[in-house]
């Protein structure tokens, strides 16, 4: 049986320091049916010293409008029937690929996927293992945190096809309003109990310094998108409400957790 294509699609900006492993993470898999498309944002670092480097690579070095236009740009050259969005300080874990494309041609009714991960300090050290649950709607709707991990997901290219791209106005908190976009619509998502891809959690990445922005855009994203919510228009009743929806979701995450064995 061939092989189903998969495109990797990796921003950067001055991500010199760790974008050989992203792109090492990648070539090793071991999986020759791939793309690896890196869209930087004009890094003044040694990070295009890096890109020449490799042959294999599809990339452009130019000025953008921020991280979701760069995604988005490399989704739109993206060719492999399935695509996974790997930010420049991350990187996937060996036997990857191969698990992925089995499991999309074991589920062709599933539209996304994503796996466990670890987070990884700058110097490559395991902080802690990320095991995560089934998909679940309401906790992605009302949990204070994103718990899909966008390191660990890969789509089939019907979701871009269809017009489903990142909202160039998020900044921090794309991949959220992003999936929860997709639930809306009715997209399925599926998990699976496998270690995909490590996260780097260092200071000067956007999860470590902008956390108070990114839970701003996440309550804008869930207002956009949840009629429920939407349906309260007076704000102090309806921070009221949501922080009992949140405490909801998060008992219930921690519920599912117990139950899976995968809570710590």
């Amino acid at each position: 049986m061939e092989k189903l294509k998969i495109s990797v699609i990796t921003p950067s900006l001055n991500q010199g320091k760790y974008i050989e492993e992203c792109i090492l993470s990648v070539l090793n898999q071991g999986y020759d049916n791939f793309d690896h498309i890196i869209i930087d944002g004009g890094s003044t670092d040694n990070t295009l010293t890096v890109l020449r480097k490799y042959k294999h690579l599809i990339w452009v070095s130019e000025p953008d409008e921020g991280q979701s236009d760069a995604i988005n740009k490399g989704f739109k050259m993206a060719s492999g029937e399935i695509i996974g969005w790997l930010n420049a300080d991350d990187r996937y874990l060996p036997g990857t690929f191969y698990s992925v494309a089995e499991y999309m041609s074991r589920w062709p009714d599933v539209d996304l996927i994503y796996g466990d991960y670890r987070w990884i300090d700058a110097e490559d050290r395991v902080i802690k293992l990320r095991k995560e649950i089934h998909f679940d709607l309401f906790i992605l709707k009302y949990l204070h945190v994103l718990y899909i991990p966008s390191t660990a997901t890969f789509f089939r290219r019907r979701i871009i096809d269809e017009g489903n791209f990142l909202r160039e106005d998020f900044h921090y908190a794309m991949d959220y309003e992003w999936f929860l976009r997709l639930a809306m619509k009715g997209y399925r998502f599926r998990h699976v109990k496998q270690f995909f891809a490590d996260f780097r959690w260092h200071e000067e990445s956007k999860s470590f310094r902008q956390r108070e922005l990114q839970r701003k855009e996440q309550e804008r994203a869930l207002l956009m998108h949840d009629p429920f919510l939407i349906r309260f228009s007076h704000d102090r009743l309806r921070s009221l409400i949501r922080a009992g929806l949140m405490i909801a979701a998060r008992a219930k995450r921690t519920a599912i957790k117990i139950a899976e064995g995968c809570y710590w």
